[in-house]
């Protein structure tokens, strides 16, 4: 390894244990947005109270019996949207109640 890559590899190393340190203590390391119902505040990540209510619409709703596609097409029908401004689809209705279930990180 070239004293550049030695170098390039140790700035790497010093920022990757810097963000480990930070996500252990509860921080947000900026790895991609925000997961729908957080937002992050001052490097900080906290729940978003607009996406709350919406994650819990999601909820009731999929509770009542309705699948996810009529969980979307309801949220979609109703005026909301995702976190990026798009209409939801099934696979995202789907992935906000795993993340509610603990059914992934």
């Amino acid at each position: 390894m070239n004293e550049s890559n030695l170098k390039t590899h140790q700035i790497w190393q010093r920022l990757e244990r810097g963000r480990q340190a930070k996500a252990a203590s509860g921080g947000y390391v900026g790895y991609g947005s925000p997961a729908f119902g957080q937002k992050t505040v001052n490097g900080e990540l906290v729940e978003d109270p607009q996406e709350q209510k919406v994650i819990e619409l999601i909820r009731r709703h999929h509770k009542s019996g309705k699948s996810l596609q009529q969980v979307a097409d309801w949220l979609n029908d109703n005026g909301y949207r995702t976190k990026r401004g798009q209409n939801w689809r099934r696979i995202s209705v789907k992935r906000v109640l795993d993340r509610l279930y603990g059914k992934n990180p």
